[in-house]
């Protein structure tokens, strides 16, 4: 459990590399599917309001949350320490879409508990994680040009 080695990283590294890679892969994966009108039409009639009153500065926060979540995953892998940027412009992007996601829940749309935190609380918490995290693995040197030991 030690990552003493120069160059080498810690198990979960990878593990939280690849969960977080599947889990912005599925927002990649939802928002093709929200900008696909017949998908669209088998959602929920809340997450509908939502994203058919959704207007293009909440779309392309959502693009920017996905996309740069994913890439900074991708990047992350890679021991690159320019993820620890993508994963900033992803909380930006979700902060921007969830600013639209809770005027809609404060207007007509009811969401339940478990849409509140699946469509607001997770997207927050996974993205700000993936900053945290990323600061970390520099400070350990497992990304980033310069790959050091730890003391």
């Amino acid at each position: 459990m030690s990552d003493e080695t120069v160059g080498r990283v810690h198990w979960s590294f990878w593990a939280i590399g690849a969960v977080a890679l599947i889990w912005n892969g599925m927002g990649v994966m939802n928002f093709f599917m929200q900008m696909n009108a017949d998908t669209l039409a088998s959602f929920p009639e809340s997450q509908r309001a939502i994203i058919e009153g959704r207007p293009t500065w909440a779309t392309a926060g959502f693009a920017i949350a996905v996309f740069g979540g994913a890439l900074g995953c991708v990047l992350l892998l890679l021991r690159k320490s320019a993820a620890f940027y993508l994963f900033v412009a992803s909380l930006l992007g979700v902060i921007v879409t969830s600013a639209h996601t809770l005027g809609m829940a404060g207007s007509t749309t009811d969401f339940s508990p478990v849409e509140i935190v699946m469509m607001i609380l997770m997207p927050l918490v996974v993205a700000a994680f993936l900053i945290w995290y990323s600061k970390q693995a520099g400070n350990k040197g497992w990304i980033g040009q310069e790959q050091s030991v730890s003391h």
